[in-house]
């Protein structure tokens, strides 16, 4: 770079970073550093000519490695000027992207409704054609061209803010918009606006790529394996393999078809299930309406719902009226889901937060309906394409995060270990070869053959077999699996997070009656709902978000059953006039009172009860509200439910009774779910509008409260037997909800996770305040019911907790200790069972917390509130009707937690299966690779046929039926391992590879020492075949590949016996029989094909199969050895023993030796906001 390049950037640069030219996005899933390149021509030149000159090396090289062409053709450089980019994302994994340039006609873009401080200047600057652009940061509209910079990564398009200096999200542009910001676009666009932000934003569609035949097939053969395969052909034929060249080529050409074909079905499959093109009605600035392709859309267009549904084409905001939509195809939730407008206040508006008012991408409003004066649904778009809530589902698919699993690391390092065993292989062929004065070329060929057998070009394929059928298998049990790598990882969980309610507890919950507040204290139980009146009566008849679809009530089944308790009736079956004559207003939905006949004796409900407003259920906010109307002249009223702490804290403290702590700790302490009501009155002249126009927040204030209604929260049947063959299986299981903390406590009690004799911590926290730092308490809570007699409440200082404990914590204490206590949280993750009033946010940060542990973490929960969670952990599953859900990982059409174990039986399977295969495919490359190296001494081979029948007819056989053996049918303690560096896998192929040589080696020497034995003839043709050496150590080594195969597909204990795989059972019985035929009795026209020798002593033929009885026992013996751990017994006196590399297990043993941990009833600070650092 010259001088003048270098004043140019300081004045651009100004007070940059030093890091020239590279950014970095952090995001809450993912960061990113993005690097600028600029193209350079002579670069560019100069790789085409050394592209020729390789005869395309170079170019395959770059196809390989597009980052090293990047870095060949061009320079660094400021992110402004590039003209590429390198992308490191936070896995260290690289991308290349091109930085494209497009002229725009104005500065129409979304940036707040206000206007910018400086209006003639353009606030998302871009650059200019001319090459002075430098030295124009802002733009002056009169004077330039607008041209928008920006790259493509995974879907998404990153454009160029110059007064961010980087490549930022095209969310970013929205996300300065405020509630208020949306409700004022509520006008629409004009077409001028949506032509030029539809440049900006590009199409709204979620494209998956779907590439040709053609260039799938170049693809295809540029592979690697292809590639080696292609050399490995070419090599053979110059040996005159003609059959075994020509049979590879044929099942390649096969292999590379069928894989072309899976891979062009399966992007045309998801394209077709992702593609989403309808016609939409949208406003315009006008107040005119027209119909517009979906593809058109862009953020702040303002769109019409129809009252019949429509299919989500985008993510938008609701500004009126009331939709029931269906996000199944997104959170695997079933049950439809009411959407509510957008409330008008001035709050930045987020998707996530506000996801009770937003209409998601590819999910179906079943119907809607509004009841303002223009009798119109609208929403305004807020994100399009791959920015939207479906969108990034899609992208998680098509560029799924890389595993980590270390057995695939592993798999790459042993093939390279193979590859230094060839080349020792190659120095020892290169000195025989030579002494018996073989020519250069043949030499080369020899050479190069070894290179060819050692490393098995099958093994990627035949690796995926046993996970193919476990997919299958899971399959036909109903659970779908849409990330097949991940199966393998099943087989390494150690601990499950469960969600309660519906997955854990039956999702309907009973009634069990209504608890009313009587003065100061509380009545006594009401068991039949029906016989509760007045306003609590009301509550529980409106306060739900049940709607009508074609005459049938739908809803979230609590909402169901609690409406259905009171006999009250929703009703669409009343006109709008009738509606404003009978309540003076409009109201949103009727509910009516069961015919009098039916009510029980006492006062009588006459009246309806108009429902004006719903504010749904939110988690972050553990509540839901209506404000409601009678059809006399009484004033409108407000009624609550949501969690009773939640609840009272919003009353007039007057109004709770005194023993409301006592009365919910009776309730949640026995398993009930319980929920609180309140209700308050408002002024008797407010209007329809008026009432849409109040906040939330000043609504749910000042409250009356009204009592609880307990509900029966009842364990699936299944659930007490999976987590009790869970925990003796040795897995920690762990409860996350939403509920209550003693409700909870009584399911994990009830279940198991929390034995009846464990004690139970609870570790309660308080965020940090003006006079004093964050704090922790740990208190003990009631003792287990089988401790109560007689026995003293612990005082602080008297730590000796004899038996197990477990903590318990709710949703602001884990955010507390999440945000100032780090390391204490690990401690408390190591026992922590029971997490209630969990956000779902905080699901997902407590798995990845425990995956920072070094935890192999499994969730199972029921879709919605779980997704974050689903998709954050190793193995999420999701229980759903929803079969091509994106929700999770695994989706289970079985309705309780049998789907886990069997899952993690599966996987368990799947990860043997994967490393028995890996073992057979290595030994068999070292079987082929002794037999060729002892033939090479006498400067012969194997032949054409002979290679054929070991690679096709033996080793293809076992490959496809080894990994058909299913899975135990009981999960036990022990557990996989996960790394092929490991003593008892490395010892098993050592020792197993010197049992192949000493047998081979034998034989060839037993064969040369017999009386009959003729050596070979040095002017023979080129292999020497058929010769006695060659026809013996085919005969033994035939034996060893079937030998292995047999001893390393061992069942117990995480598959079932070799025998239950019958297929693979008779494969084996009908080759061993083959063996036997050629070795003692081969036809002619046998021996011919196969070049075999004719030998006509029978004890040498029985010798044979001796040895290979010898060595089928003496393998056995080997494995059985090593699977009882003998070897590790006899290594571990030369080992130094380590500490364990999980960092659970040093936390685990550091908490057993340290008896006065946690200190109980002591207040623990973060002082000085310092975090405390417990040794």
């Amino acid at each position: 770079m010259d001088t003048m390049d270098t004043i140019d950037n300081r004045k651009l640069l100004k007070d940059q970073p030093s890091c020239y030219g590279t950014v970095q996005h952090a995001g809450t899933i993912i960061s990113m550093e993005v690097t600028g390149y600029q193209r350079v021509q002579w670069r560019v030149i100069l790789c085409h000519i050394l592209t020729v000159l390789t005869v395309g090396i170079l170019w395959v090289i770059f196809h390989w490695k597009p980052v090293l062409e990047v870095l060949a053709k061009c320079h660094p450089c400021h992110l402004s000027q590039s003209d590429w980019v390198i992308i490191k994302d936070s896995f260290n994994q690289q991308f290349v992207a091109k930085v494209w340039t497009e002229e725009i006609e104005d500065d129409c873009f979304p940036h707040p409704v206000q206007p910018s401080e400086d209006d003639n200047r353009i606030n998302l600057a871009i650059g200019v054609l001319e090459d002075d652009w430098k030295d124009t940061i802002q733009l002056q509209k009169q004077e330039e061209k607008n041209v928008i910079r920006y790259y493509s990564f995974e879907g998404l398009r990153y454009i160029w803010i110059e007064k961010k200096q980087s490549f930022c999200k095209l969310s970013i542009l929205e996300e300065v918009l405020t509630c208020g910001d949306i409700h004022r676009q509520q006008r629409g666009l004009s077409r001028h606006n949506q032509n030029t932000k539809r440049q900006v934003y590009g199409p709204n569609v979620i494209d998956v790529p779907v590439k040709s035949y053609f260039r799938l097939l170049i693809e295809e053969v540029l592979n690697p394996f292809y590639i080696f395969q292609i050399f490995s052909i070419i090599l053979w034929i110059t040996e005159q393999y003609y059959y075994y060249a020509g049979c590879i080529l044929f099942i390649s050409i096969i292999s590379i078809g069928i894989s072309l074909y899976q891979t062009h079905k399966q992007s045309v499959t998801l394209r077709d299930m992702v593609k989403l093109t309808l016609n939409v009605r949208v406003r315009r600035e006008t107040g005119e309406e027209e119909m517009v392709n979906s593809q058109d859309l862009v953020p702040g267009d303002c769109i019409v719902i129809p009252e019949d549904g429509i299919q989500v084409p985008c993510d938008a905001a609701l500004l009126t009226g009331e939709c029931m939509a269906n996000e199944s195809m997104l959170t695997g939730e079933s049950v439809p889901v009411m959407k509510t407008p957008l409330p008008d206040q001035d709050v930045n508006y987020s998707p996530e937060e506000h996801k009770r008012h937003t209409l998601f991408c590819g999910t179906r409003v079943l119907q809607s309906k509004n009841y303002s004066m223009d009798h119109q649904v609208v929403a305004v778009v807020v994100r399009t394409g791959f920015s939207t809530a479906k969108g990034e589902l899609i992208s998680s698919i098509l560029y799924p995060k890389p595993l980590g699993f270390k057995f695939y690391k592993d798999a790459v390092k042993f093939i390279i270990f193979l590859a230094v065993l060839a080349l020792i292989g190659d120095i020892y062929s290169i000195v025989i070869l030579e002494r018996q004065k073989v020519s250069v070329g043949r030499l080369v060929k020899r050479v190069l053959d070894l290179i060819t057998i050692i490393i098995p070009p099958a093994l990627p394929a035949a690796m995926t077999v046993g996970t193919i059928y476990a997919q299958n298998r899971l399959k036909k049990y109903g659970i779908f699996c849409i990330s097949p790598p991940r199966i393998n990882i099943c087989g390494k969980l150690k601990l499950i997070c469960f969600d309660k309610t519906g997955t854990l507890t039956e999702e309907g919950l009973d009634i069990w009656g209504a608890v009313l507040v009587g003065g100061k204290t509380f009545e006594p139980i009401v068991h039949d709902i029906r016989h509760v009146s007045g306003p609590m009566l009301h509550a529980l008849a409106t306060c739900h978000s049940v709607t009508l679809l074609n005459n049938e009530p739908i809803g979230d089944p609590l909402d169901l059953k609690m409406i259905e308790s009171t006999g009250w009736i929703l009703t669409d079956d009343i006109t709008k006039s009738d509606i404003v004559s009978r309540f003076g207003m409009k109201v949103v939905s009727v509910v009516k009172p069961p015919p009098l006949e039916e009510q029980p004796y006492g006062s009588k409900q006459e009246l309806s009860l108009g429902i004006l407003r719903r504010f749904p259920f939110a988690s972050s906010l553990q509540r839901m509200s209506v404000i409601i109307k009678r059809p006399d002249k009484s004033p409108v009223e407000v009624y609550m439910k949501g969690a009773p702490e939640m609840v009272a804290s919003l009353c007039i403290k007057e109004t709770v009774p005194d023993d409301f702590s006592e009365v919910l700790r009776y309730y949640a302490r026995d398993g009930y779910r319980v929920l609180g009501f309140a209700h308050k009155t408002l002024s008797q002249d407010i209007t329809f509008e008026a009432v849409h126009k109040l906040e939330r927040n000043s609504l749910e204030s000042e409250m009356t409260f009204l009592g609880f209604l307990i509900m029966r929260n009842i364990l699936k049947p299944e659930t007490t037997p999976v987590i009790g063959s869970l925990n003796r299986a040795n897995f920690r299981t762990v409860m996350v909800t939403g509920d209550n903390m003693l409700t909870a406590l009584n399911v994990a009690r009830n279940c198991g996770m929390v034995g009846l004799k464990d004690r139970v911590i609870f570790a309660n926290a308080s965020p940090p305040s003006r006079d004093k730092p964050a704090c922790v308490k740990f208190l003990p809570s009631e003792l287990a019911p089988d401790q109560q007699n007689g026995t003293e409440q612990q005082q602080p200082g008297n730590h000796s907790l004899e038996q197990s404990y477990h903590f318990a914590l709710n949703g602001k204490s884990f955010a507390v200790v999440y945000d100032h206590f780090p390391d204490l949280l690990q401690k408390i993750l190591i026992r922590g069972t029971v997490y209630a009033r969990m956000a779902p946010n905080q699901k997902t940060q407590l798995v990845e917390s425990l995956q920072k542990l070094e935890y192999s973490v499994g969730m199972c929960g029921d879709g919605a509130n779980d997704c974050g969670a689903l998709k954050a952990a190793d193995a999420g599953i999701s229980l759903s009707e929803a079969e091509a859900s994106v929700a999770s990982p695994f989706t289970s059409k079985i309705d309780n937690i049998e789907c886990v174990p069997m899952v993690i039986r599966e996987g368990r399977a799947s990860l043997i299966t994967s490393f028995g295969v890996f073992k057979y495919m290595a030994m068999y490359s070292m079987i082929q690779f002794v037999s060729v190296l002892i033939l090479y001494t006498i400067n012969s081979n194997l032949g054409d046929w002979q290679y054929l029948y070991f690679d096709l007819v033996i080793t293809t056989t076992v490959a496809v039926l080894m990994g058909r053996t299913g899975p135990a049918k009981q999960l036990v303690a022990q557990r996989p391992v996960g790394s092929l560096i490991n003593v008892s896998i490395l010892g098993s192929l050592l020792l197993q590879t010197l049992l192949v040589i000493m047998i081979q080696v034998l034989t060839y020497t037993v064969t040369t020492a017999q009386n009959w034995f003729v050596p070979v003839n040095a002017s023979s043709s080129s292999n020497k075949l058929p010769n006695y050496e060659n026809t013996a150590l085919f005969c033994v080594s035939g034996f060893q590949y079937l030998i292995l195969a047999t001893v390393l597909s061992k069942g117990h204990p995480f598959r079932k016996p070799l025998y239950s795989n019958v297929l693979f059972l008779v494969a084996l019985i009908l080759l061993y029989a083959l063996m036997v035929f050629l070795t003692l009795y081969p036809l002619q026209f046998i021996r011919q094909i196969m070049q075999l020798m004719l030998i006509t002593d029978l004890k040498f033929k029985l010798l044979l199969l001796g040895f290979a009885a010898l060595h089928f026992i003496t393998s056995l013996l080997f494995e059985t050895a090593i699977d009882s751990g003998l070897l590790n017994q006899c290594v571990r006196p030369f080992c130094k023993k380590k500490q364990s590399k999980k960092l659970y297990k040093r936390l685990e043993k550091e908490l057993c030796y340290n008896s006065a941990w946690p200190p109980l009833n002591e207040v623990i600070y973060a002082e000085s906001g310092r975090v405390i650092h417990f040794e």
